[in-house]
């Protein structure tokens, strides 16, 4: 290994003797250590097979294999479209309500899943972390892009209800990208701040769910945030997933409504803040993973 690619917390230990080699000796990082990009770029390999063991995983031994990944924002989009849809008469933009839900629950169910798998990553893999040196922050996004798979599905499941309904992809589609990369950013950065927290304090996996639900509900998933007027809609915009939701359904559904302006912008400072810092946390608390979990 060569000395750009020693990572920060590898000392290399001097040979003491003619004919011994130099040894190298992993020890704990001190202090609020850098990010090491570079390093998660030489394991960029190991991230993969992660990902793909993880979706491996998630599948192995059902019934219907990686049709959940459709099944699931499907039969989600039913139960919206029957209870707020038709029974109580949600406003959605001039579009049919169940392609107004589906386009909501697409990116939705990416951060949903994203978080669940990343809040439990670090725990789930407590063998590998014991046993073996390499960058921690491998394993949590692993855990986020492993739901790209299941992301591509139900835009293809969204993308064939548009066109039974009338309502066929403009050049605005390719702004999905960047609001998938904004769903991505908001599910990783809470997501790390949960799985550090999960290595010391178990509660955090019954915490998930719980979180996950009040989350979705103060998401315009089942309502338009149109809804609001200002200065509250602004307010609104905390949610970092508020701004993935309405740029994502503006990006598909389009239709001449207005794209989301300063929710947008609130929505993604607070997904950079929240991705930051948790990138920081977990990079400070990695050091004790290994003698607690």
């Amino acid at each position: 290994m060569s000395s750009t690619q020693v990572p920060s917390m590898l000392e290399s230990q001097p040979a003491s003797g003619a004919g011994r080699r130099a040894s190298i000796r992993i020890v704990p990082s001190r202090g609020w250590v850098r990010i090491g990009f570079r390093e998660l770029w030489t394991y960029r390999e190991l991230m993969y097979f992660l990902a793909v063991r993880e979706i491996q995983i998630r599948y192995k031994q059902t019934a219907v294999g990686i049709a959940w990944a459709v099944i699931q924002p499907l039969s989600t989009m039913l139960v919206f479209s029957l209870f707020f849809g038709r029974l109580a008469k949600v406003p959605s933009d001039g579009i049919p309500y169940p392609l107004f839900s589906l386009a909501s629950l697409v990116p939705w169910s990416f951060f949903a899943a994203g978080l669940a798998q990343c809040s439990n990553s670090i725990v789930g893999n407590s063998n590998l972390i014991t046993k073996v040196y390499f960058p921690r922050l491998v394993i949590p996004i692993s855990a986020v892009l492993s739901g790209l798979l299941d992301f591509a599905l139900g835009l293809v499941l969204l993308l064939i209800f548009m066109s039974t309904m009338g309502y066929f992809p403009n050049l605005h589609l390719f702004w999905s990208i960047p609001f998938l990369l904004l769903a991505l950013v908001s599910s990783l950065g809470t997501g790390l701040w949960l799985c550090a927290l999960n290595v010391e304090y178990r509660d955090v996996r019954y915490i998930v769910p719980f979180l996950t639900q009040l989350w979705m509900f103060a998401t315009p998933i089942a309502y338009s945030g149109r809804m609001l007027s200002e200065p509250w809609r602004s307010v609104y915009g905390i949610n970092p997933m508020v701004g993935v939701v309405e740029g994502f359904r503006w990006a598909v559904l389009g239709r001449g409504n207005p794209p989301p302006g300063l929710t947008l912008v609130i929505s993604s400072l607070a997904a950079i803040l929240v991705f930051v810092s948790g990138l920081y946390y977990f990079r400070r608390m990695e050091r004790t993973f290994a003698d607690i979990v």
